[in-house]
C-alpha cells in the first residue's frame, strides 16, 4: 500500500505529512501560520509508536511541538479503514477540557487544527514513555500515578457535562469502529482471526465465549449502551497506551474515541486494564475511593464493560503485549465472563 498515493487519491488537494520531506512541511506550516517568521524546521521524528495516526515531533530553531495527522486507515494496521475526521474529535476534546474542566492539567494544549488536512498541532509534553510496560509482570503503578489517573477521569466525568457537550461531535463512525472490535468481532467464530498465531491453544479456549449465546446477548446489550448517548464527556480509550509518564508526571493523550457517553465505560476499561496489567485486587478500591465512591455509578454496567474489555483484548484483534501463560488466560477469561454474567466487578479480582 502506497500511503501517499492512497491518501491523495481521496484528497487530491491535500497535504500528506511526511517526515522525509521537510521542505514541503516547512511550506505547509508557514502557510498555516504555525511557524513564526524566521523559524526553521530542524527535524521531524516519531515520538513513539502510534496506533491510529501518523505522529511527529517537530524540532525548530526555537522550540518543539507535536503534529498528528489522521488518514482514512489505522496507521499501525493500514488494512483497517478508519474515519479520517477523528482528529477533529481530538481537537474538540482538548478544547473542551481546557476551557471547561480542571482535567486540563493532565492534557497537552491544542496549538492548532487544520480541518482540510486532518492535522493537529499540540504542545510537546517532553520526552517520555507510555505505560504499556505495565503489561510485563513485576511492574506496578505508584500510589501517585494511580491518584493522577483516577483524578483525571474523575474531573473529566464530573465537569465535562451539560453545555460542554452541546457542540461536541457525535463521533459516530469511530464509535462504530470501536463497537465492532469490542462487542462483535471477538465473539464471531467466523472472523478469520487465527488466535493460535497469537498463542498456540488460544483458539480452543476462546470457543466457549464465542459459542455462549447468553453471554453474547449480554455483550450485545452492552454494545447498544455504548452506542447510545450519555451525559458526560468520556475519553473512550482509557488504557496504558493513552497515558504518558513525563518528568514523573502522568499525562493523558489520544482522545480520538471520545464522545458524550457513560463514565462506566472509561472506568470499566481502566479496571480491566489494571487486571490485564496484574496490578492486584487492592487497586479496585483505590480507584473507587479516588473517584469519590460508587454511588453515582451503575455497577452492573461497569462490570459488563470491564469484562468485555478483557475478553476482547485476549481473544480479539486488539492484542496487548501481555505475558500470560495459556492457563492464566483461561482463568482471566473465565473471571471476565463471570463479571459480565453477574454484573459484579469483584469477580474480576477474585
Amino acid at each position: 500500500m502506497d500511503k501517499r498515493q492512497t491518501f491523495l487519491a481521496s484528497f487530491p488537494n491535500g497535504y500528506f505529512m511526511d517526515a522525509a520531506d521537510l521542505g514541503a512541511m516547512d511550506a505547509y506550516l508557514h502557510k498555516q501560520s504555525w511557524l513564526s517568521a524566521g523559524e526553521k524546521i530542524l527535524s521531524a521524528q516519531k515520538p513513539g509508536e502510534g496506533n491510529m495516526n501518523y505522529v511527529l515531533r517537530i524540532t525548530t530553531s526555537t522550540r518543539t511541538f507535536i503534529l498528528k495527522q489522521s488518514r482514512p486507515w489505522v496507521e499501525k494496521y493500514p488494512q483497517i479503514a478508519a474515519p479520517v475526521e477523528r482528529t477533529l474529535v481530538e481537537a474538540k476534546f482538548f478544547q473542551a477540557v481546557e476551557k471547561s474542566t480542571s482535567a486540563s492539567v493532565f492534557t497537552p494544549k491544542l496549538l492548532g487544527y487544520d480541518a482540510l488536512n486532518f492535522i493537529l498541532a499540540l504542545e510537546d509534553l517532553g520526552e517520555g514513555a507510555d505505560f504499556t510496560y505495565l503489561y510485563q509482570k513485576g511492574n506496578h503503578l505508584t500510589r501517585a500515578e494511580i491518584h493522577s489517573l483516577v483524578d483525571f477521569v474523575s474531573r473529566l466525568h464530573k465537569e465535562a457535562t451539560g453545555a460542554v457537550l452541546e457542540d461536541f461531535p457525535e463521533n459516530r463512525q469511530m464509535r462504530l469502529l470501536n463497537h465492532e472490535h469490542i462487542f462483535r468481532f471477538p465473539f464471531s467464530e467466523e472472523n478469520g482471526f487465527d488466535l493460535n498465531q497469537v498463542q498456540p491453544g488460544l483458539e480452543a479456549i476462546s470457543l466457549p465465549y464465542k459459542q455462549d449465546e447468553s453471554l453474547k446477548q449480554k455483550i450485545a446489550g452492552l454494545g447498544d449502551v455504548y452506542l447510545s448517548e450519555g451525559t458526560t464527556l468520556i475519553h473512550g480509550d482509557y488504557y496504558p497506551g493513552s497515558w504518558l509518564k513525563v518528568k514523573n508526571e502522568v499525562k493523558v493523550i489520544d482522545p480520538e474515541f471520545g464522545f458524550a457517553g457513560y463514565p462506566e465505560f472509561d472506568l470499566g476499561v481502566f479496571l480491566a486494564q489494571m487486571k490485564l496489567a496484574s496490578q492486584g485486587k487492592e487497586i479496585m478500591q483505590e480507584i473507587f475511593s479516588g473517584y469519590g465512591g460508587t454511588q453515582s455509578l451503575d455497577m452492573e454496567l461497569l462490570a459488563g464493560f470491564a469484562g468485555t474489555e478483557i475478553l476482547r483484548r485476549l481473544i480479539g484483534l486488539a492484542q496487548l503485549p501481555v505475558s500470560f501463560t495459556l492457563d492464566e488466560k483461561a482463568v482471566i477469561l473465565a473471571q471476565a465472563a463471570e463479571a459480565i454474567r453477574t454484573g459484579k466487578i469483584e469477580k474480576l479480582f477474585s
